[in-house]
């Protein structure tokens, strides 16, 4: 078991640390303040993404730093789980950064799925184009009406009629649903069958944004923020038509794909928080001995220098436990690696939440505000303590596996 990167996971990663420290850092408040003063009226409708993304993403192109997340030579940079980690953890280190790359949530975790899944035609119609970065996509999930942490709870229903799929239900916090460019949906849905067990009993469809029935009804904030140009979006599906061809690998097959698609996704997402992690702490390091109270650094007043150490304690903590989540996906595969992903899912939010509390609490007002990217990863690392499943359900997954391990069957552990 070794973590340290490969000779192409450091080459790519020195390259986007120079991309993110040479294009992307010094224009972020400048970016931030045109989203801001583009979406002031609130309308979803009318949001644009600023040219300098597209500009970025031209460049990032160019230079082969593109897709890097896809374990594929030929469409992506054919990286491995472990490789790309550190990668993922650089482009953390900005809220704009992974996109300029193409390799932002949710359009990787569709991405993998359309890559792994998808039949010929669906790659043709929708993964070359997202690949390409022409178009964004959305992943339907989470609904308002249950308790979404228990999947088998969902009501929205993909009912086979003829040579065609009907699908109705509706769906919330599908992120991405605002941007310009979203034109694709994944919606996972119940497809009832009387001669399958629950886990069989689920679908995920392509839905074309523009399809007769679908219906966004509206962007939701986080914190007061409606996370512009992507946005999280409420969104009614009624009777929507589509041809049977647009289910993703057969009816049925919906918990098999999202056990693939998530395994991944939530490693991403835990790396970028301790990129996040990494950068409040030297933000926070900074003010703290820049700005002076009562004749003394800052950081050397409250036990602030022990919050220091505490945080780089807790931040390669997680780094590592990541990485060993990583490596032991690469080997055994996410069903293999379920009780380390379930357990990165819970600490690397909750370290980044507890490294960015501290921040904001030395910047002061200025930690609450848009003036610094804190108040952005705040709101990254409380709504990912809920995002691919609450705390408390990994939590359960992971207690469940230890349990079993003891030899106590599942009647045991209900």
């Amino acid at each position: 078991m070794n973590f340290e990167p490969s000779a192409r996971s450091q080459e790519y990663l020195e390259r986007v640390k120079r991309f993110v420290r040479e294009h992307i850092e010094p224009a972020e408040a400048r970016f931030a303040a045109q989203l801001q003063a583009d979406h002031a009226g609130g309308d979803w409708r009318r949001w644009r993404v600023p040219p300098e993304m597209e500009e970025w993403k031209a460049k990032a192109r160019a230079e082969g730093l593109w897709n890097l997340f896809l374990p594929d030579a030929k469409l992506g940079a054919g990286l491995s789980t472990l490789e790309y980690a550190p990668i993922a953890q650089e482009m953390g280190r900005s809220l704009i950064a992974p996109e300029v790359f193409n390799c932002n949530a949710p359009d990787t975790g569709n991405m993998e799925v359309l890559w792994r899944y998808g039949s010929e035609e669906q790659k043709k119609q929708w993964l070359e184009p997202l690949l390409a970065g022409e178009i964004r996509s959305v992943f339907c999930m989470t609904e308002p009406e249950v308790a979404s942490s228990d999947a088998t709870n969902m009501q929205a229903t993909a009912v086979l009629d003829g040579d065609h799929v009907v699908l109705n239900g509706r769906k919330w916090w599908s992120s991405g649903l605002g941007h310009p460019k979203a034109k694709i949906a994944i919606f996972m849905a119940r497809t009832p069958a009387q001669d399958q067990d629950r886990h069989h009993q689920h679908s995920m469809v392509l839905v074309p944004l523009d399809a007769p029935g679908v219906k966004v009804e509206r962007m939701l904030p986080v914190f007061g923020e409606y996370d512009t140009p992507h946005g999280h979006g409420e969104v009614r599906f009624e009777n929507v038509r589509l041809p049977a061809s647009n289910v993703i690998s057969g009816l049925g097959k919906g918990f098999e794909i999202a056990q693939g698609r998530l395994g991944p996704g939530r490693i991403h997402h835990c790396m970028r928080c301790l990129g996040a992690a990494e950068r409040a702490l030297e933000l926070m390091i900074d003010r703290g001995m820049k700005r002076t109270a009562f004749g003394k650094p800052l950081l050397n007043l409250g036990g602030n220098r022990e919050r220091v150490a505490e945080a780089r304690i807790a931040i390669d903590q997680a780094r590592l436990l990541t990485l060993y989540a990583a490596w032991k996906m690469d080997e055994v595969g996410a069903l293999g690696a379920m009780s380390e992903i379930s357990a990165i899912k819970v600490v690397a939010p909750s370290v980044l939440q507890k490294v960015v509390d501290d921040a904001i609490q030395i910047f002061g007002g200025a930690g609450v505000s848009n003036d610094t990217p804190l108040a952005g990863f705040f709101a990254q690392a409380r709504t990912l303590r809920l995002a691919d499943g609450p705390d408390e359900v990994h939590k359960g997954v992971i207690a469940r596996i230890e349990l079993a391990r003891r030899g106590f069957s599942r009647s045991d552990r209900s």
